[in-house]
Parts: structure tokens; sequence; C-alpha cells
């Protein structure tokens, strides 16, 4: 049986932690928390359960990257010889059996470096923004050019890679995943279930800063990635622009002249939103779900844009952007049952 480890990272996830650890405990080799400063006991819970922790240093920007690369040293720190290594968000469950799933697969495929599964939302219908975290979960199975932040990956690959980017704030696993395949790595996403999540998002303002982060990303992303052949998220920051910055700064700017005529353009955001909801039915989702989808797709373009902006500020003033947090809860003191 190949070795496993795993890396779980979190800051005062509280009970959802407990759930994270308590799934992965019995099924790896190794298990290692990364702590970001957490204040709601999470630390002294995970050594309960026998987990080793690592607290990142207070004074560095904390970033997922950083937590998630000194968890990875961490764990071959402990166990050189692991092979394969679990990631995963200390606000998900790891699924029963994805693992002997998952590491079958990489067994069987020396040529994939990455798999993934099904991520779905613990409670989908608590919110309207839990729904839409659910929907984007559900991405095509098969070959991809990313995985999210729970995934199963070789230890050599990432070690060949140097791992994470600690500086992004945002989108490090598809920035890792654009190294892993230039190293003539693959990724897949197997259709089999892998965590539950628990985004507990129920006021508008997280979902709408969840949307300035991923704007964030894309920019950074596709300054990073954005030449050919790769150009990535080169189609996503543009539509980002077209949409949630050019198209309201040319009605707006020309309102006046034309006495409101340009308000017509107005008009290109239902129309893109129903080809949204067309391609959404065609995929099988319900008339419910494709409404909603289509709605945060396109709702989405101006935080989006707002958080592609931040990015470009920051590199014209040479200043790095701080983390972009959407769902920091008020920590709670964790039940010692």
């Amino acid at each position: 049986m190949s070795a496993i480890g795993l890396v779980a990272i979190g800051r005062n996830e509280g009970e959802r932690l407990r759930q994270c650890l308590s799934s992965v405990v019995d099924q790896v080799d190794q298990v290692v928390y990364v702590d970001s400063g957490s204040t709601d006991g999470s630390v002294a819970l995970a050594r309960s359960l026998g987990v080793t922790v690592v607290e990142l240093d207070l004074s560095i920007p904390f970033t997922a990257a950083r937590a998630r690369n000194a968890g990875f040293a961490k764990l071959l720190d402990l166990a050189p010889n692991v092979e394969y290594v679990q990631f995963v968000d200390g606000d998900c469950e790891v699924v029963s059996g994805w693992l002997p799933c998952a590491v079958a697969e990489l067994n069987t495929h020396p040529d994939w470096v990455v798999v993934c599964g099904r991520r779905r939302e613990r409670f989908p219908n608590a919110t309207p923004y839990n729904r839409i975290c659910d929907l984007e979960w559900d991405t095509p199975i098969g070959e991809a050019k990313a995985c999210g932040g729970d995934a199963l990956m070789r230890v050599a690959a990432l070690q060949a890679v140097g791992g994470y980017n600690p500086t992004l704030i945002a989108g490090e696993e598809p920035e890792l995943c654009v190294r892993l395949r230039h190293n003539g790595g693959k990724i897949y996403r197997l259709n089999a279930e892998m965590t539950l999540h628990d985004a507990q998002m129920t006021r508008f303002g997280q979902w709408w800063k969840r949307s300035v982060r991923a704007g964030y990303a894309f920019a950074e992303g596709a300054w990073l990635h954005g030449a050919p052949p790769e150009r990535h998220w080169v189609k996503e920051t543009r539509s980002i622009r077209r949409l949630g910055i050019y198209l309201p700064a040319l009605i707006l700017a020309t309102a006046w002249p034309t006495k409101g005529v340009s308000l017509v353009l107005l008009a290109i955001y239902p129309l893109m939103m129903y080809r949204i909801y067309r391609y959404a039915k065609r995929i099988g989702r319900s008339p419910k779900d494709a409404r909603l989808f289509s709605l945060a797709c396109i709702g989405a373009k101006f935080p989006q844009a707002q958080g592609a902006l931040r990015f470009y500020w920051g590199k014209l003033l040479k200043k790095p952007s701080g983390l972009i947090e959407y769902n920091v809860a008020n920590p709670a003191p964790i039940s010692s049952d």
C-alpha cells in the first residue's frame, strides 16, 4: 500500500475542523494541520486528535499557499517516504472511500500527478450563496487544467515544481497546476465523491468578497501565465474587464451626450444571462438552479472587476495586496465533546 500523508489548513474553523480531521486520522499514515493564527481552540483540538500542528509565524503575511507549503515540508520531515499527499481545507470533510479510490487511480496512471473528485456543499440549500458554491463545484469529469484546494497529489511531482507559490493570495492551486502540466504531468477529475464543504455564507457581503477575490486571482493568473500557449485565465480576465469595467464606463460616460440612449446597452447583461441559463439547462441543471447560476455568473463581474482593479493598482504601486477573506467567523470555543 502506498504511503499517504494529509495536510489540512485553517483558521478559526471551529467544529468544522473537528469534522475535517476526524474524517481522515484513521485513513492516512500522517496528518499535519497548519494553523494561521486561530483563537478558537483549533490548535488544541487538532493535538487532542493526535494530529501534528504547525503554527505559522504571525509576523509574516498569511496565504493558503504558504500554509500548504509549510504543512507539506513538515509532512516530509515526519514521513520522508510518503508517496502521495492529500490537501484539504479545514472547512471540508473527506468522504469515506475517496482516498482508496484516488490512490488506486494514481497507482494505475503514472503520468497523472493530481486527482480530485466531487466537492459538495454540506448545506447547499441553506442560503442562495451556498447553492451558488455547490453549482460552481460541479465541474466536468476527466482530464482538467486545474484542481481546487482539495486534491491528492504525487509528492515527487509537487517537489519537482517547488510547491505552491507562497506569494499568491488566491488562485494558488490553478497556478500550481499550470506548472505541473508544463512539467509533463496530467490533472484528472474523477467521478467520485471527495469532500463536503461548509461555506457558511449567509450574507451578500460574503459572496461579494469571495467574487472580489476571484477577480484578483483571475487577473494575477493571467499576468503570470497569460502568454501563449497557456493563456491562463486570459479569457476570464477579458470578460471581467469588458462586462465589469469597460461596458459600465461606456454607458455612464455616454448617458448624458446620448440623452440616455446608451442605457439600451444595459440589455447586454440579461442577454448574457439568458445564454448562460440555456447552457446550464443543456447540461442538466434545473430551471431554478440555471437561473441562480446565470445571475451569479453575470452579477459576479462587478465584484470581480473590483478584484482585478485591486491587482492592477497593486502592480502599479508595487504593493502586494493583503488577504481577501469572505468567511471569517467570530471565533467561538470548540466543544469538548
